[in-house]
């Protein structure tokens, strides 16, 4: 197994910010490590994700958990479960009208040594996305 791990506070609701994170053709606009998502996200949706990593491969993703406002887990990979990515996002709602966002990824399967050698540090890239994500949030109306 390895994970990558994320948070952030984010001086916006839960769902100003939920608003940010299911909205498929927006990511583009603050997240710099995503050309594009194309797709809907919502429950049980197959999304393709564009990135800057690997920009001439669009990676299938399904939407695998949807709780509006609160929680939403994006699932790919290989079949069989050869090598298999579970993104889980987490919004908690702070007392003083903040989130705590928070993100992680787990990759597992037969395939993970293999696969592990020819993937980046994701490191950055989720330090990215939770920083685009706090920016774009705080800067939105609502």
């Amino acid at each position: 197994m390895m994970r990558y791990d994320v948070s952030a506070v984010i001086a916006a609701s839960p769902e100003t910010t939920w608003s940010i994170l299911a909205d498929a053709p927006g990511y583009a606009r603050w997240d710099n490590g995503v050309v594009r998502v194309e797709g809907t996200i919502a429950p049980g949706e197959k999304i393709k994700l564009v990135s800057e990593i690997n920009p001439e491969r669009a990676f299938a993703i399904k939407v695998t958990g949807y709780d509006p406002g609160r929680s939403m887990q994006w699932t790919g990979g290989m079949p069989l479960g050869l090598f298999k990515g579970v993104r889980t996002m987490t919004l908690t709602a702070q007392g003083d009208g903040h989130t705590a966002f928070e993100m992680q990824e787990v990759f597992s399967g037969p395939m993970l040594g293999v696969m592990s050698r020819s993937m980046p540090d994701l490191g950055p890239s989720f330090e990215q996305f939770a920083a685009g994500c706090k920016a774009r949030a705080e800067s939105h109306p609502g």
